[in-house]
């Protein structure tokens, strides 16, 4: 609790003791010895003491509010239906309430500091997420380090992180071995290792070695701007079922003080009863009239589930996505960087018979020294020794088909089959799917080696959540061969696939998918790439891959994933379609007593005791309610 919480708490204890004081001196016949006749009277005043103690700020505000012309509000109603209570005094032949107008005062404010507290929690899985922001950057200034303000640092300058500080700006490690605590971003616990020519993105925690970092980007475009940015406008896109519920506060609060001032005063001039039973009455509804259980806690279900998602990686600009995504029936990926690495990596090496594995590899990677193509590095990477450039002569590309080069006076091609056949070899079939790189040693045929996109370790896991989520279609979509694409999609369980497609092609194809979907049913689609912000903005729901990919789509995108894992996707579907549920369950427990309730006061059936819980404790349950919304089932 804050220190404003602190007091209000204190000053509710402090009238809540009175209450029961005086209530106890009542009930046993003190109050009635002390002052005799006058009891009545004495504990009027003593009520009407602890009263103001509890709600004197009430009074202010609906004083405030009448002053502006904006009545009806629940300081407003709560005021009128306390004074009411107490005003009973001033008719003989009815018992005073003055108890029953503390009670409610009282309840009323016990339930408005668990709302604040309430939010507040809320608000903190959020203000953990703001609390990334760096407030200084090391840079060093004629051998000392000097703290500067994070804007000042310009693309290119080297600044210094110190173990346990965050880091400022996005860049690339120029000197130093650290681990990097990356779960304010990525809700991922272990840490992750960089050493000189890793990149780095702001908002992680250094945790051991000091690191010397290059900034790559100013700070207003560094991920943690990009992150806080996206976290302070979430609260403004509200979902269809806030903007409801605004609407219905708006219509039912006016409606029901109506119907209180109509309940209080037409029944008595039919001659149907007395006024102080009808006013009663119509002081009951005023109490059950208040909208507080519906107004705060359908937007703190949203900014829950916004919360919860944030702490995992997931960032939701708005509460309208998070509402979206839980009507989510289909999901359409990108293959490429969503459910495979986006790098290539060799997953086999087939020597010709009688030939090294190793040496197939060793000798492929010589002849691809100098090349700087992707499928190259690749082959560079797989194979573990030193290479001796001093052994290399007469490298040379083959015009898009492959490498030649002279290795140790050894002719060695590397190439696809056309290649091959260029050379006068036959280069066998391949049961794999991929790339398939053959060598050839002094017109030999010594054997090939398999190059793929890596399928990412929970593609499969994703898939299978999604289908036991109730997403009825997975779809992927990319440019890549038809071999490649079925592949991937028969390893995946995936429905469909359409391969070899342009950037157009799946705008397209997402626009004949959203032409099938069932009435009330959306469709997201998950994306890393530039060439995705057209797809991304297509789809009901845009999930952008990872804060380090593309601006252009994450600033497409109405979901953003903090690492490249798609298991986040189904873990961001589960958030909304619990926090939905969550939503509803309020909506209806809340409509529903309270017109019970108004039912049973407009024929006298209930008491303020039971029109306070039908306020105040309504409230708290639902309040508590929407508080699950902060923890999500892993």
């Amino acid at each position: 609790m804050n220190k404003k919480q602190i007091k209000w708490r204190n000053r509710i204890l402090i009238a809540i003791a009175l209450f029961f004081a005086v209530m106890v001196t009542e009930k046993t016949g003190a109050l009635g010895t002390l002052f005799g006749e006058a009891e009545v009277y004495a504990a009027f005043a003593l009520y009407f003491v602890a009263f103001l103690i509890a709600g004197h700020d009430v009074l202010v505000k609906a004083w405030n509010n009448i002053r502006r012309g904006d009545p009806f509000d629940e300081a407003f109603l709560m005021t009128v239906a306390t004074l009411g209570a107490f005003a009973t005094i001033l008719f003989p032949e009815t018992e005073p309430q003055s108890a029953e107008g503390c009670a409610v005062m009282l309840f009323y404010q016990v339930g408005e500091l668990f709302q604040s507290y309430a939010v507040g929690k809320s608000r903190k899985s959020i203000a953990d997420m703001m609390d990334i922001a760096p407030d200084y950057a090391n840079i060093e200034q004629d051998g000392e380090l000097v703290e500067v303000d994070p804007d000042e640092v310009a693309v290119g300058d080297v600044i210094v992180v110190k173990p346990g500080e965050r880091v400022p700006i996005d860049g690339i490690v120029v000197e130093g071995v650290s681990q990097l605590d990356t779960a304010a971003l990525t809700g991922e616990s272990v840490p992750r290792h960089v050493e000189v020519g890793a990149d780095v993105i702001s908002g992680c925690i250094n945790m051991t070695g000091l690191l010397h970092v290059k900034t790559t980007k100013p700070f207003g475009e560094s991920t943690v701007s990009r992150i806080l940015e996206l976290v302070e406008n979430a609260s403004e896109k509200k979902a269809k079922t806030e903007n409801f519920i605004t609407r219905f506060a708006r219509v039912y609060t006016p409606i029901v003080t109506i119907s209180a001032v109509v309940l209080a005063i037409v029944p008595p001039l039919l001659g149907l009863g007395p006024w102080t039973d009808w006013v009663l009455r119509g002081l009951t509804f005023l109490v059950v009239s208040c909208p507080c259980a519906l107004v705060i806690s359908v937007p703190l279900s949203f900014f829950g589930g916004i919360g919860a998602a944030s702490r995992e990686g997931i960032l939701v600009k708005g509460s309208n996505y998070l509402e979206l995504l839980s009507h989510v029936d289909t999901v359409v990926f990108d293959k490429t960087g969503t459910l495979t690495s986006g790098t290539f990596n060799v997953v086999a090496v087939h020597p010709e018979s009688g030939v090294d594995a190793d040496y197939v590899l060793s000798m492929a990677a010589y002849a691809e020294a100098f090349s700087d193509h992707p499928i190259a590095v690749s082959v560079r990477a797989a194979y573990s020794g030193e290479i001796d450039q001093a052994r290399i002569t007469e490298a040379r590309e083959e015009s898009g088909h492959g490498v030649s080069a002279r290795v140790n006076e050894h002719v060695v091609v590397v190439g696809n089959d056309k290649l091959m056949r260029a050379h006068g070899a036959n280069a066998p079939d391949c049961e794999l799917t991929g790339t398939i790189l053959h060598v050839l040693i002094d017109n030999t045929y010594v054997g090939h080696i398999v190059i793929a996109d890596v399928v990412k370790d929970d593609a499969a896991q994703t898939i299978s959540a999604l289908h036991a989520a109730g997403v009825k279609r997975c779809v992927m979509l990319t440019g890549d061969r038809e071999d490649v694409a079925r592949a991937v999609a028969t390893k995946l369980n995936i429905d469909e696939f359409h391969a070899q497609l342009l950037p157009e092609d799946k705008v397209a194809q997402v626009e004949r998918l959203l032409a099938t979907e069932p009435e009330g049913g959306k469709l997201a689609f998950a994306g890393d790439g530039i060439n995705d912000a057209p797809v991304l903005m297509r789809a009901d729901v845009g999930i952008a891959m990872g804060a380090m990919g593309s601006d252009a789509a994450i600033e497409a995108a109405d979901v953003v994933l903090m690492d490249d894992k798609p298991s986040k996707i189904a873990k961001a579907m589960r958030i909304a379609r619990r926090t939905m549920a969550i939503v509803w369950q309020n909506i209806v427990f809340a409509i529903g007593v309270k017109i019970l309730i108004l039912v049973l006061a407009a024929f006298g059936l209930a008491n303020m005791w039971l029109a306070v819980f039908g306020d105040v404790g309504v409230a708290m349950i639902a309040i508590l309610n929407a508080m699950r919304c902060l923890h999500i089932e892993k």
